[in-house]
């Protein structure tokens, strides 16, 4: 009991040093929206800039579109979504994958 007790200020110095944990970060490096409702202008524009399916000059389907869809199933590849794209359920679950992904290097 004694080192139990003499352990626990030495557990809460390091729990307060310890560094704000980030922001999740998408495979394009891009920060996750805290607070985006799926199916905004915002989480479309997070998607799109993660999977990178517009070039950044406008070119690219329609955010939203069954093209638009069709390209982040293809782009998440084998992870993509089984439900059907589009669907609350599909975008919650390419929220979901997006959000845990590492960053690469």
């Amino acid at each position: 009991m004694r080192r139990l007790v003499a352990s626990l200020p030495l557990a809460l110095l390091l729990a307060a040093c310890s560094p704000a944990p980030t922001p999740p970060q998408t495979a394009a490096g891009q920060a996750a929206p805290a607070d985006a409702t799926l199916g905004s202008a915002q989480w479309y524009a997070w998607v799109d800039q993660s999977l990178g399916i517009d070039d950044g000059n406008g070119h690219g389907p329609d955010r939203g579109s069954a093209e638009w869809n069709q390209t982040v199933q293809r782009k998440l590849g084998q992870e993509a979504p089984q439900s059907e794209p589009g669907s609350p359920e599909w975008q919650q679950s390419v929220d979901a994958l997006l959000r845990t992904r590492m960053p690469s290097s």
